[in-house]
């Protein structure tokens, strides 16, 4: 997993997705992510940070491809990232297990003492140029997000942040790295 900048769209799914099409953007894949974050049953949240508690959550994660093949697969998801004082993800990696059965993945993340926490369900859209791929993240109750990952072209975060600046596309760059697992995690937090 290379790394990526995510930031919030200033307008609709519809809209992006015109302005897209409008710079020469083709569909490339389209699916559905319906993720499942678990923390240990004994973690205190009143003493942590957002980060600090996905820092140590496991993600159960169903996806439903629709482009360009229609199939499902579930697995499990730990995320490692390094980030510095100013949010900047510096370095990011995962590890997946695929699993047959998402039941089967849930009852042995519980039976191992995590407990759900949040659910996030999303319809994403990835499209490319040629040279740059992007995703639309279409976040239920949430946040609609652009995605960008490194490629061999696009190597380091500034490269992207040029290129997306080039694209014109109504984002909001004040913040380059929106995660929405902490997004959601802070709606959840308030009610306690």
């Amino acid at each position: 997993m290379g790394n990526e900048i995510t930031v919030k769209m200033k307008c609709t799914v519809a809209e992006i997705k015109e302005i897209l099409k409008e710079r020469k953007f083709m569909l490339n894949r389209s699916f559905t992510l319906n993720d499942t974050y678990f923390i240990p049953m004994n973690l205190k949240l009143e003493n942590l940070s957002v980060r600090d508690i996905l820092k140590k959550a496991v993600l159960l994660r169903e996806i439903k491809e629709i482009i360009p093949n229609e199939k499902k697969s579930c697995k499990l998801t730990f995320k490692k990232k390094e980030i510095d004082e100013n949010g900047n993800i510096l370095k990011q990696e995962k590890i997946d297990c695929e699993i047959l059965k998402k039941e089967e993945g849930k009852n042995l993340i519980q039976a191992l003492g995590y407990k759900e926490i949040m659910n996030i369900k999303e319809e994403d859209e990835e499209y490319t140029n040629g040279e740059i791929e992007l995703a639309i993240k279409d976040i239920e109750n949430g946040a609609n997000l652009i995605e960008i990952e490194e490629n061999e072209k696009f190597d380091t975060i500034e490269k992207l942040k040029k290129e997306l600046d080039k694209l014109k596309i109504p984002v909001d760059t004040s913040n380059y790295f929106v995660k929405k697992a902490e997004v959601e995690l802070e709606k959840i937090l308030k009610q306690y």
